[in-house]
């Protein structure tokens, strides 16, 4: 089991590098995230660097949600990449790497992302609702973002009395 860094570890304010290399120890790395993701409160989501791995990696997985969406079931996404964003809306947020604190973010209500997946291949996919805002909150990790840069206001910071 990997375990998962939190803030303030400078690895989760940097940029992960793209993935070349789509061999068998993708799938096992993957599969370690995933694991990793499972053992945390409210896991639906997460991103390589939480684990320290500096590689634009991420796993979704809105399935077990006490937020009912619909939803495309286990992701493993490789460089993903969003190439469209509509609406917005406010939700709270939580994250494994800021354990104790929620925060109401604005996300966009529908993704169309683009990412490989564990072979190599290109895909594509539209997510709406609590699924979009997963894959947003994800890709940011990629990019250094945490959830509490993108609070509406510190006053809707809230430490977290209970998982999300």
């Amino acid at each position: 089991m990997r375990d998962i860094i939190t803030q303030p570890d400078p690895r989760l304010r940097q940029t992960a590098a793209v993935v070349t290399s789509f061999d068998p120890s993708l799938a096992t790395f993957c599969h370690d995230l995933r694991d990793a993701m499972m053992s945390g409160p409210g896991g639906v989501g997460i991103a390589a660097p939480q684990v320290g791995e500096l590689r634009r990696i991420i796993v979704v997985d809105c399935r077990q949600s006490m937020r009912p969406c619909k939803n495309h079931g286990l992701l493993y996404m490789v460089n993903p990449e969003i190439l469209l964003k509509d609406g917005e809306v406010l939700g709270r947020e939580g994250c494994l790497s800021v354990p104790d604190w929620v925060g109401v973010v604005p996300r966009a209500r529908m993704v169309r992302v683009r990412y490989k997946d564990l072979h190599g291949d290109m895909q594509e996919l539209e997510a709406k609702g609590f699924e979009a805002r997963v894959i947003q909150h994800e890709i940011d990790h990629l990019n250094g973002v945490l959830f509490v840069d993108r609070v509406v206001s510190t006053k809707d910071l809230v430490r977290r009395l209970q998982s999300i």
